[in-house]
């Protein structure tokens, strides 16, 4: 039988990187998923306040297997 999975998108934020950002995404979603598969990163941006670099947003796609 073929798996089934299914995708969800979320955003990690961070101070610190991109990589922490999405780190950050994969770790909240794994809290309320199980079996995650894959993770894709879709878009990266940045917050910027007052000409500076805030924080670092990561745009993540989720896979996981569907029971």
């Amino acid at each position: 039988m073929m798996a089934v999975y299914k995708i969800i998108e979320v955003v990690g934020i961070s101070k610190k990187s991109f990589a922490d950002a999405a780190n950050n995404a994969v770790k909240e979603a794994a809290k309320s998923v199980r079996g995650i598969r894959r993770a894709e990163v879709s878009k990266f941006d940045i917050k910027v306040e007052n000409n500076k670099v805030v924080a670092y947003r990561a745009e993540v796609r989720i896979s996981f297997e569907l029971d």
